[in-house]
């Protein structure tokens, strides 16, 4: 059956890696210069507090793009397969008449390297096979090849061109020339681009121009210092281990350096944001297309002295998300969201109605944006690597519930400790609260069987994998096609006619 059909408007969708949305509660911070993210502020409806579904780059995107959390799909690390029979929003878009396009990372692990969308315009920056799967049997294993450590902390600086900058450069570049051809109108159907960013993920390397705007910046000291190891919580200490800190002594002028050129690399990512949203003001695009932009997971930035994610504190949990598009309105929305509502949310912007999306775990946020009220939960996961057995979490109103079969349960009041510096779970008078936090959390997982299939997927993958590696080696890794023969002027084409079709006037 053919999906219905739709005349909603185009879709620009901007992802960017690690950024925390503790620096987007009402827009980009006072402190980031950020021109063109604070103009799409302005217009847009801002969900100060919205939440991965898993603090993982493949997990998270796996959940923004299913709108379900990785114990339904089984992504629940950087190198868990991707199913190719989970619906993506690119296959709503696409199923109601809509061209898909991405343009940079969305990490997909396996075969399949579309999940819905009809054209990738880049390869990706991460590979897409099983060699970074954790395992469970070998609990404190680092994996020193690939698991993360405090060297992007300790190295943190300037350079003109890196590993990651040349990525993004191309992901820029691509999606600037696809919105060139998408406005040439050669195609009826409404888009979605998709365009993904790995900045300002770690490594903490900024190019001098944007670092040269932190100089003087109020914000390279965290807000909570590192705290002794013994003052830590057993997810804490386990991170601590994985990232391998104690073999780093990590100075307070490392810490600074490693925020700022983390804040220069925003500035980095809004300016390339900035060239797309100009593509679609000239070439008069701008009032027709919905425009969201957000991010994967976050960062903690040296909070507590930890660093990167993995974690459900704020820093590492929080991501921005903004939404302009076409008849929303604008303002600022402190209701606890989900990066698993974009799915419904991009399908109701379509006009798909909703007997036609499956069963997810997220919601639409445009009934919040027209002044409902939320009636779920925000739900996270995290079985990946740093933990010994998965991890789950209930944000609802200003309160986080975490729970681990290996750990003591945190509570925290966001209202009146935003830091997460108290656990209220052995309060005598939030017993009550505690009690009935831990039956929601048994009525949705079943945290035995949960653990049970992430080790039994781990125990695969790891067979698999060093069976391909074995005799001759057929990658995954996306290999974009371009046809030479297809571009510019060739002689099987009418000058006239290519010339004419491959113009586009645009406005002033």
């Amino acid at each position: 059956m053919t999906g219905t059909k739709t005349t909603g408007p185009n879709i620009l969708i901007l992802m960017v890696d690690q950024l925390t949305g503790t620096l987007f509660e009402d827009g980009p911070a006072a402190f980031l210069h950020t021109p063109n993210l604070a103009r799409l502020a302005e217009r847009s409806q801002r969900f100060s507090t919205c939440y991965t579904g898993s603090p993982l780059c493949t997990p998270a995107r796996g959940a923004f793009m299913t709108g379900c959390l990785p114990s339904r799909t089984g992504i629940y690390d950087n190198a868990a397969e991707f199913p190719s029979h989970w619906p993506t929003y690119a296959h709503y878009l696409r199923r109601a008449g809509y061209q898909t396009s991405l343009s940079g990372k969305m990490h997909f692990i396996g075969a399949d390297q579309l999940h819905g969308f009809e054209e990738r315009l880049t390869t990706d920056v991460y590979p897409a096979d099983f060699g970074w799967t954790p395992d469970y049997r070998k609990p404190g294993e680092r994996i020193d090849w690939w698991y993360h450590n405090l060297g992007s902390v300790v190295g943190a600086g300037v350079a003109e061109i890196t590993n990651q900058l040349e990525f993004d450069d191309e992901v820029a570049n691509q999606a600037e020339r696809k919105l060139y051809d998408l406005a040439r109108g050669h195609d009826g159907r409404p888009w979605s681009l998709t365009v993904s960013f790995t900045h300002p993920h770690d490594p903490y390397v900024a190019r001098p121009q944007y670092w040269a705007l932190y100089e003087d910046c109020p914000a390279l000291a965290p807000r909570v210092g590192a705290l002794p190891y013994a003052d830590l919580d057993p997810h804490s200490r386990r991170l601590y281990q994985a990232n391998d800190q104690a073999a780093f002594e990590v100075t307070d002028q490392d810490v600074a350096r490693a925020r700022r050129a983390y804040f220069a690399n925003v500035s980095y990512l809004d300016a390339q944001i900035g060239r797309l949203l100009g593509v679609l003001e000239r070439c008069g695009q701008a009032e027709d297309t919905a425009i969201l932009f957000l991010a994967d997971h976050g960062d903690m930035l040296g909070e507590r002295g930890l660093w990167y994610k993995m974690s459900f504190y704020e820093g590492s949990s929080r991501i921005p998300l903004m939404i302009a598009a076409p008849g929303l309105g604008s303002g600022r929305i402190d209701a606890p969201v989900s990066q698993l509502d974009v799915l419904p949310t991009l399908a109701a912007l379509a006009g798909v109605p909703d007997d036609q999306v499956l069963p997810i775990d997220g919601e639409s946020l445009l009934g919040l944006a027209g002044g409902g009220r939320r009636e779920t939960p925000v739900l996270m996961e995290y079985a990946a690597e740093g933990s010994y057995a998965p991890l789950v979490s209930i944000r609802d109103g200003r309160w986080k519930f975490n729970a681990c079969e290996l750990d003591p349960p945190q509570l925290f009041d966001l209202e009146s400790d935003p830091l997460e510096l108290t656990n209220l779970a052995e309060a005598p008078e939030q017993a009550a609260r505690v009690e009935d936090f831990r039956r929601r959390v048994a009525e949705r997982w079943d945290l035995a069987a949960f653990d049970a299939q992430v080790r039994e997927s781990q125990a695969r993958r790891w067979v698999v994998y060093e069976a391909l590696r074995q005799g001759r080696y057929a990658p995954w890794d996306f290999e974009p096609r371009q046809d030479a023969a297809e571009r510019f002027m060739r002689n099987h084409m009418d000058l006239n006619v290519v010339e004419e079709r491959q113009r586009v006037v645009g406005r002033g």
